[in-house]
């Protein structure tokens, strides 16, 4: 764990500014299943995603969380969705699986503090977290938004020349 004043580094690709976009890409899917009550009956959803360089061993799960994002007004909400969205993505975040593999197969990876409900995955590194629907579809939505994420890094990444160093290298004297 990095000391208080020293914070890590988080993903070069994969930051903040890719998130709010993997989540853009993924809203209009996400508004039509909420609109057309497909996906649930809350009407709202609340999505956590953790930064994919940022796992337990190098902070805290509250310095990892890379972006979050509520779909319907928080004012209006029935229970607590973001709450539950960052339980299940700390659980994804901490033993790198989907929600329901670690629920259902692997049960022997919860502590006593962590969520009895699953909705969240983890791709390649990449965890987010979801709630307000039903957990099989909190689950593909937080798929696709890694997913959505994984690509954009891909092209910023591919839009980025090889070099030595992604950005300028200073050297001190």
């Amino acid at each position: 764990m990095e000391e208080k004043d020293e914070l890590p580094e988080g993903s070069y690709f994969a930051d903040q500014r890719s998130a709010r976009e993997a989540v853009a890409l993924a809203l209009p899917m996400i508004e039509h299943g909420i609109r057309d009550r497909i996906i649930g009956d809350s009407g709202f959803l609340y999505i956590v995603i953790m930064d994919p360089a940022l796992g337990p061993g190098i902070c805290d799960f509250q310095r990892a969380i890379l972006y979050e994002h509520a779909v319907g007004d928080p004012a209006d909400w029935d229970a607590d969705y973001a709450q539950f969205a960052r339980d299940k993505a700390e659980v994804s975040w901490r033993t790198g699986c989907n929600g329901h593999v670690v629920r259902h197969i692997a049960p022997h990876l919860l502590l006593r503090s962590d969520t009895g409900i699953w909705g969240s995955a983890c791709v390649d590194g990449i965890v987010v977290g979801v709630s307000g629907a039903q957990p099989w579809y909190d689950e593909a939505i937080a798929g696709t938004i890694a997913y959505c994420l994984k690509a954009v890094a891909k092209a910023r990444a591919l839009a980025t020349p090889e070099s030595p160093w992604l950005v300028a290298h200073h050297s001190t004297p």
